[in-house]
């Protein structure tokens, strides 16, 4: 894919590119939303998140800002504090003659890497042994305490926004950990209140049993450096 380079003409590029829905648009926020899967033309595989009219408020943007430009903050910021995330290709946002919001945030692929709801699904506590399972868990926990120490909050922590990749077999096998759909993340003043409430809402909202969920709480607060409040 060749893109040109100013901002505008690169904008254009990828809002006219036509791929899978991987996510079909839906509306919210007063707006439409999805996610088409795009090739590069060079064999990768990118993720192109296209909105209209989707928009966030708050009191720095009382009026509105388009969601994929605070998702883009967020995916920097944790990749900047280690976190293991997409890397973004593209992100912008323009009004078309209507003077509606248009955005894009295009993203690389995490190759080999599929939710953690599906990895459970498909058998990775049979199929793998349990040494594996902990270092998951071990990559997860350290994942999210770079980010809470940060103080981003992811904000919509479930189990299918968890991203997981193995590559080997037995105990030779080796375990990634990725975090997607950052579209809600926001700074918090308080590093324990978006800890608590981020491992709050991961335990209520993905497939990790009570004993592997206590296993996930000491690796958390080992690398986090101290007890979350109001977890046990």
């Amino acid at each position: 894919m060749a893109v040109a380079l100013n901002q505008e003409s690169e904008f254009d590029f990828y809002w006219q590119q036509q791929g899978e829905w991987v996510e079909e648009p839906n509306r919210r926020r007063g707006g439409e939303s999805g996610v088409q899967r795009l090739d590069d033309g060079r064999g990768h595989v990118l993720y192109a998140k296209r909105q209209v009219g989707h928009l966030y408020r708050g009191w720095l943007h009382p009026f509105g800002r388009p969601t994929v430009l605070r998702e883009q903050d967020a995916l920097t910021n944790c990749a900047r504090l280690g976190v293991r995330v997409p890397r973004i290709v593209f992100c912008g946002a323009q009004r078309d003659a209507d003077h509606q919001w248009r955005a894009l945030l295009v993203s690389e692929a995490l190759e080999g890497f599929v939710d953690l709801e599906s990895w459970y699904a498909a058998g990775a506590l049979a199929r793998y042994p349990e040494a594996l399972h902990q270092r998951m868990l071990k990559e997860l926990a350290e994942n999210m305490a770079r980010m809470h120490r940060g103080h981003w909050q992811h904000s919509c922590l479930y189990g299918k926004h968890v991203f997981v990749k193995v590559t080997g077999e037995g105990e030779a096998a080796e375990v990634e950990v990725a975090l997607l759909d950052l579209e809600k993340a926001r700074r918090r003043l308080s590093c324990q209140n978006a800890a608590r409430k981020d491992l709050s809402q991961l335990q209520r909202h993905s497939s990790i049993h009570d004993a592997h969920f206590r296993s996930l709480l000491y690796f958390y607060q080992t690398a986090f450096g101290s007890a979350v409040k109001g977890l046990g």
